[in-house]
């Protein structure tokens, strides 16, 4: 004897289905608005109409043959900065280190040269962790800018 498939049948298949989904979206909501650290860009439309500038900028940085290679030396940043493969110690550098996620505060740092190394050192100390470096360069007329990842 086959029992007969009800109303209640299909509101209890329904109730279930669309339960699971509901159950399944407000987790990956929950999880996508706790780890999203913020915006790349605060306005698209404006970095939009800079973008061939930016582009300009880096080929010409990149022809110039200017390197910036950060790295972690005892618990500071180090950027070995170089131009065609020599070292230049007369660049004033900046550094703002981001959280890729946003859990720590931007730092913003100053790096001073350092002979004895061959490299330019950060004035303070970053905590451990992955940090997106963006480095900024001026010598005379000239501006440097590089974007790099770093694990202190």
């Amino acid at each position: 004897m086959t029992r007969r498939f009800t109303g209640w049948h299909m509101a209890a298949i329904l109730i279930g289905f669309f339960g699971v989904v509901i159950a399944v979206n407000v987790t990956m909501a929950f999880f996508a608005s706790s780890t999203f650290g913020g915006v790349v860009v605060e306005n698209s439309y404006v970095a939009s109409q800079h973008y061939d500038r930016w582009l300009a900028e880096a080929r010409a940085q990149d022809k110039a043959g200017w390197r910036a290679v950060p790295a972690r030396a005892a618990g500071r940043l180090s950027v070995a900065l170089t131009r065609r493969g020599v070292a230049v110690p007369d660049v004033a550098l900046t550094a703002t280190a981001r959280h890729p996620l946003g859990r720590q505060p931007d730092q913003q740092l100053t790096l001073r040269w350092d002979a004895a190394a061959a490299r330019y050192l950060a004035d303070q100390p970053l905590p451990s962790g992955r940090w997106l470096v963006e480095i900024i360069g001026t010598r005379g007329s000239e501006r440097l800018r590089f974007e790099d990842e770093v694990r202190m």
